[in-house]
């Protein structure tokens, strides 16, 4: 076993912190030998259970649960920053050129190992990332996912209409390769597939309805697309699936919304969609750099706790504009904020924090409910994933947390002046990342 004394910050069944000023963290194999919390709590209480156990201390420091990062593309490592006037440009001018790239399984792998590190320099350890239409990228990302000993969700785009040559695909081989990767890699170490429709327009119904089938057919996969982002986009869903009540139903009517479906962005959502989110199962993935960014709009949180439905936050790299964690807990404040669209609110800095980590987690399924495994946390039993923060990372940073009166004022600080820089280690699976970072 292992132990770690600092101070900790992990999260309640209610979305509130638990904080730890004087913490100590002990990991240890379960049952079936995977590194998990075997206890967390204050120095003082627990550290008499653990007689000779060698205990590394990091003095100033916070031990918190890895960030969740609930959509995220890979293959658009390099479109993040390429200006647009809005995002269907944004898909012409820089991403479809982009993953038409991804045929090559030596280029696939190449920005899937730069992708992941990228990741984990952030302090995200389990990621529900897009691929492309090439099942070499989806082979590709799972490899070096594997590699790093990731809790991480992939899967192969389905595009097979209103895309150019090069990432278009075919309706009948899209499906028959989409199976042959389900039973490849989902369950394999800490990997899981999900079926992936770009989004509704890009797919032919024909290729919906293969996916709601196979969806049905493997219920333990995620499901993930797109919806609601932006109004011409929706017009686009509504004139190509005029039978269903809206562009998020559309889903729903090809069997395609279910517990761990995941859609990005739903911020275009009446009250009967909402619903629908909370009907299904369904969670939004937050992605308020991307919204921000492209025009899109802003999501609704007082609709979506109103009416009851699962969200947790994404960077949604390249419409995204950073891989940080904090910086996407900034723009969600801004989100939240904005009043002239929507009800504006103030989120607080706990609640911020638990959309990147244990609500992100819930969304996935993966908070240890009926029997699935627990990520997110740094409760007993939760699977290893922290991070170790430097909150003196920066001269400005260190001088405003000196100053923090409470557990808000800290959080809030990291959250508005926060970067990689405050990422000072990341442990996957109780390893540090990269070895050489072992203490």
């Amino acid at each position: 076993m292992k132990a770690y004394r600092a101070a900790i910050l992990r999260f309640a069944d209610d979305r509130t912190a638990l904080y730890e000023e004087d913490g100590l963290l002990v990991i240890g194999p379960d049952a079936q030998g995977q590194p998990v919390v075997r206890a967390v709590g204050p120095y003082r209480e627990l550290v008499d259970r653990f007689p000779g156990l060698s205990i590394t201390h990091f003095p100033g420091r916070i031990l918190a649960p890895g960030f969740v990062d609930l959509h995220i593309h890979c293959p658009q490592t390099d479109v993040i920053g390429s200006p647009a006037e809005g995002l269907l440009p944004w898909l012409e001018n820089y991403t479809f050129p982009h993953e038409s790239r991804f045929h090559d399984g030596e280029y696939a792998t190449e920005v899937a190992s730069f992708f992941l590190d990228e990741l984990l320099r952030h302090g995200v350890t389990t990621a529900l990332a897009f691929a492309t239409s090439h099942p070499s990228s989806v082979d590709a990302l799972f490899q070096q996912a594997q590699q790093r000993r990731l809790r991480f969700i992939t899967g192969k785009v389905l595009q097979d209409r209103f895309s150019p040559d090069g990432v278009r695909d075919q309706t009948e081989q899209s499906l028959i390769d989409t199976e042959a990767l389900i039973q490849r890699w989902h369950g394999v170490d800490r990997l899981g597939y999900a079926i992936t429709p770009r989004f509704a327009p890009t797919s032919t119904p024909e290729q919906l309805r293969g996916a709601g089938e196979l969806a049905a057919r493997y219920p333990q996969v995620w499901v993930q697309s797109h919806v609601a982002e932006n109004l011409a986009e929706i017009a686009w869903a509504r004139e190509l699936f005029p039978q269903s009540r809206s562009y998020l139903a559309t889903y729903a009517d090809f069997g395609l919304m279910r517990d761990r479906s995941v859609y990005a962005h739903c911020i275009h959502f009446d009250d009967d969609d909402r619903a629908l989110m909370r009907e299904t199962g369904a969670a939004a993935a937050v992605s308020p750099t991307s919204n921000l960014f492209l025009g899109s709009g802003f999501f609704d949180y007082q609709g979506a706790d109103r009416v009851g439905y699962r969200y947790g936050l994404a960077s949604d790299v390249g419409g995204g504009t950073s891989f940080s964690p904090f910086h996407t807990m900034l723009a969600a404040y801004y989100v939240g904020r904005e009043g002239q669209t929507k009800p504006g609110l103030s989120l607080s800095p706990q609640h911020l924090w638990w959309q990147h980590t244990a609500g992100a987690a819930a969304a996935l399924g993966l908070a240890g409910e009926q029997g699935a495994p627990s990520i997110g946390n740094l409760n007993p039993g939760c699977e290893a994933d922290f991070v170790l923060l430097n909150p003196q990372a920066t001269p400005l940073l260190a001088r405003k947390t000196a100053q923090a009166r409470n557990l808000d004022e800290l959080l809030f600080s990291l959250i508005v002046l926060g970067d990689d820089r405050v990422i000072e280690r990341t442990a996957v699976a109780g390893q540090w990342w990269p070895a050489q970072a072992a203490g």
